[in-house]
């Protein structure tokens, strides 16, 4: 199928590493324009690198996403370059794990601003482009465990996550009529090179096929081009007619009904 997405201009958050990555790199071999974020010259680079194999335009922005300062030169530094934003990808995230009794101020703090905040500075950043342009396509990028409770040591994450969820379907529903469609999708467990999974499988292979067995329908992680496939017909507009919606990318993981 034939997105139609080249030409598009497409900002993805956290993109120098893992999901992110993935998803700039797959809107790029679909003739996107990619504007990429990272924190360090290092992880640019690289990421630009390999994006250059797929020979498409790539803007890389250096900067903390946490940063005001840092989405203003985004988005200004992309419409200079492009002249507008056809697709945002809020993929930025983390995670700081402990007993809810035993989480601090600055924990919440710093997580709410990584894992909400970046997204609701994006987003209201870009929204007036897209508004003005008539259309656009806004994806964030939660977990099952927005749909669902994680279980013990992620109040943080969980909260954050859902959070997202809540805001793409009021954001959804708020820009339905200015042609811009706002949906989220909620990855399970993913495994890529580097990231928490691949590292406790590293450490522990045998506890891990443990978890798969018990946890995992389709028998085996997912990975991070699945994630990206699902984000790049959101960006779409074969997905016209989808907006507000929460798509699980999860083989099956999750156990919520809706």
């Amino acid at each position: 199928m034939n997105l139609e997405l080249k030409g598009k201009v497409a900002v993805i958050t956290g993109s120098t590493r893992g999901i992110g990555k993935g998803i700039a790199v797959m809107l790029a071999e679909e003739g996107c324009k990619v504007v990429i974020c990272g924190r360090t010259k290092e992880s640019l680079d690289k990421t630009v690198s390999e994006l250059s194999e797929s020979r498409a335009q790539v803007l890389p922005v250096l900067g903390d996403i946490t940063s005001a300062e840092t989405i203003n030169t985004l988005v200004q530094s992309t419409l200079e370059a492009f002249g507008t934003i056809d697709i945002l990808v809020n993929n930025v995230g983390g995670n700081r794990r402990n007993y809810f009794s035993d989480t601090t101020e600055d924990d919440w703090q710093t997580i709410i601003n990584l894992n909400l905040m970046s997204h609701v500075r994006m987003s209201q950043s870009i929204v007036p482009v897209m508004k003005k342009q008539g259309s656009g396509s806004i994806i964030f990028i939660s977990s099952i465990f927005g749909r669902e409770v994680g279980g013990p040591t992620l109040s943080i994450y969980n909260t954050t996550k859902s959070a997202i969820i809540s805001l793409a379907k009021v954001m959804a529903a708020e820009l339905a009529g200015h042609g811009v469609r706002v949906n989220s999708v909620a990855p399970g467990s993913i495994r890529f090179p580097g990231g928490s999974w691949d590292k406790r499988y590293t450490e522990d292979p045998e506890k891990m096929e443990e978890f798969i067995a018990q946890n995992l329908p389709i028998g085996r992680f997912g990975t991070v081009e699945e994630v990206a496939n699902v984000v790049c017909f959101l960006a779409s507009e074969r997905a016209s007619l989808v907006t507000g919606t929460c798509i699980n990318v999860d083989g099956c993981q999750s156990r919520s009904l809706i």
